[in-house]
């Protein structure tokens, strides 16, 4: 997508527009937080935090020890919640029962979840007996997410120490030291220990009045990870959005999953209400993380973090909330092996594919407008979110398999149409057919459907194209097309049409991806040593645009003889061969006569 390439600063105001408003946000969250919890307690219509929770299964356990016998009734109380859980799904719970084939190499090593007995469910490194988490027809062949053996332990005496933490200096250093044991420095272990909202506040730095922007200009990246976790603030949704949208610029996700189930481990035990809240918010922010994962992100690391952190929930009664990132878990790693699967069938079938024969005028414009829109969509829809993010920065295809994918087919779509033209032997053909591509363009704009338009556009408007001989009428019609991708003020033609539209609509990615390379070159990654918040923000308002048209979806019928037509637009010439015939069609010494644009500039 080298299209628009006489590109433009824009004004920095332009990256500062939310297009999605706070509500769609707000209420998509307290749906994911119903479907975690059961209840929508931390999000309310004010500023102000709601009433405490009401205690998970671990706190109503450890508060019912307390008036009973300390020892075995607790223990062999939580063993049997454990071989509930471990029989698996019932009859009407059959939509999470997914299975893992032996096929992964990161999981196929791994036996079943320990889980311990009543005499060492309190221990710290008690190994237990091994039993299956899932239901008895997993047993051959499948494998069972799980993790070492001493990994329960080793978290364990983490939230042992934190399960009655107050602000006691010596509690706080204990914390800190297995912490830091644990790869996470002290510095970092006192910012992840931060709940109170002011003192949160107080370590960021807040833009001045009368400034462009979001609140939070910079902090360090542990301090704006926790202030994303205050999910409990209407006040703070968007920023939470912002958070995870552009996190991976300046950590990995590893890294941020690392810290959340520090953060989660530290205060989930405790009694203390505010501690509670804390670590209800920080495991919900977990799961969007876990939600939002790009399927190449599915590193062995991260899935043993989580298959780490399942099991330790298990450990600690979590019931709930081990079998919500279970699923979390699997359903990743089930679209990635679907996503393996029909990428190979596709292969197959391409092999057998032969174009149709016949001609584009077989078919009328606005069906052709439609099947490409289709093709168009089904690419759009299966690009996630961080691959363009990173793509701005990197340029890793590896990265952005599905944003390379779609890249690809709009270059593919261009130089087909530009093929089909030039390849006509007479002058009228060649008028007909692109006049016939005008008439495309025409539907294509009526459907929102940027992407096509503008790889069409892009070929008529190629020099091969354009320098031939075209009727006057056929000239200035095409530039009327031509003004919505003036470079002039900023694409501010094509942007105000961007902005107008309803979805379903695709939009087209060159100029989202030259945004969001400009935002990158053309602002600080630290402010005073901390991370530039304002500089995600920009970034994350110009992803939001490409994410509220990912949400709604075409409703268009497939026509087979149309794609088989197309052939996946492989049957187009390389750039010489398109100049070469440009060039026996009108030689270089025969003038042209100008188009009223052209003596423009």
């Amino acid at each position: 997508m080298q299209f628009m390439e006489d590109y433009s600063e824009p004004l920095p105001s332009v990256f500062y527009q939310t297009p999605q408003s706070e509500s769609i946000y707000e209420q998509r969250n307290r749906k994911r937080f119903q479907e975690v919890y059961g209840l929508s307690d931390s999000f309310s219509s004010s500023d102000e935090t709601l009433p405490p929770p009401a205690l998970p299964p671990k706190q109503r356990q450890l508060a019912s020890s307390h008036s009973a016998s300390p020892s075995s009734s607790s223990s062999s109380s939580l063993s049997g919640q454990l071989q509930q859980c471990a029989s698996g799904p019932g009859p009407g719970e059959t939509e999470s029962a997914l299975s893992l084939s032996a096929s992964n190499s990161c999981l196929n090593h791994q036996g079943s979840l320990p889980v311990p007995t009543s005499e060492s469910a309190n221990d710290e490194g008690g190994e237990g007996e091994y039993v299956n988490l899932y239901s008895s027809n997993q047993a051959n062949g499948d494998v069972i997410l799980s993790n070492g053996d001493s990994s329960c332990g080793a978290e364990d005496s983490l939230q042992d120490s934190a399960s009655e933490h107050s602000k006691d200096p010596a509690d706080r250093e204990g914390w800190k030291q297995k912490c830091v044991d644990s790869e996470l420095t002290s510095e970092e272990v006192d910012e992840l220990y931060v709940m109170d909202h002011d003192e949160i506040m107080s370590h960021l730095t807040l833009k001045q009045e009368n400034d462009d922007g979001p609140d939070v200009r910079a902090g360090s990246g542990d301090i704006l990870l926790v202030h994303a976790t205050e999910t409990d603030r209407k006040d703070r949704v968007l920023y939470c959005e912002a958070f995870l949208t552009t996190y991976r610029t300046f950590l990995a996700p590893e890294d941020l999953i690392k810290k959340l189930r520090y953060r989660y481990t530290r205060f989930s035990l405790s009694s203390d209400i505010i501690k509670q809240r804390a670590s209800k918010n920080t495991f919900f922010v977990l799961v969007r993380v876990v939600d939002e994962l790009c399927l190449v992100e599915l590193t062995e690391d991260i899935l043993k973090q989580l298959m780490e952190l399942v099991f330790n929930l298990l450990c600690n009664g979590e019931l709930t909330l081990a079998r919500v990132l279970r699923k979390n878990i699997l359903d990743k790693v089930q679209q990635k092996k679907l996503l393996q699967y029909t990428n190979s069938l596709k292969t197959l079938a391409a092999r057998g594919v032969a174009a149709r024969p016949g001609t584009l005028h077989d078919f009328r414009s606005h069906e052709i407008a439609d099947q490409l829109t289709l093709l168009d969509a089904e690419l759009f829809y299966k690009i996630e979110i961080p691959e363009v993010l990173l793509w701005a920065k990197e340029q890793n295809e590896e990265k952005s398999p599905n944003l390379t994918q779609f890249t690809e087919h709009f270059n593919n779509m261009s130089y087909w149409v530009r093929s089909l033209i030039i390849q006509q032997e007479k002058a009228q053909d060649r008028e007909k057919l692109l006049l016939k591509f005008i008439k495309i363009m025409k539907h294509l704009r009526k459907l929102n459907n940027f992407n096509s338009y503008l790889a069409i556009l892009s070929a008529l408007d190629s020099a091969p194209i354009r320098r031939l001989e075209w009727q006057k009428q056929t000239s200035e019609g095409l530039e009327e097309y031509c003004t919505l991708i003036d470079s002039s003020s900023s694409f501010r033609a094509y942007r105000a049409a961007l902005a107008d539209v309803e979805p379903p609509c695709i939009p087209y990615l060159g100029l989202i991806l030259q945004d969001l390379t400009f935002v990158h070159l053309g602002n600080p990654d630290l402010i005073n040593r901390k991370i530039n918040f304002s500089k995600r923000w920009q970034q994350f308002n110009i992803l939001d645009t490409m994410r509220r048209f990912q949400q709604v979806h075409y409703d268009l019928k497939h026509n087979d003889d149309i794609v088989s037509f197309f052939n996946d637009f492989s049957d187009h010439l390389a750039e010489e061969a398109l100049w070469e015939l440009s060039l026996k069609i009108k030689p270089r010494n025969i003038t042209r006569r100008k188009t009223e644009r052209e003596e423009r500039t």
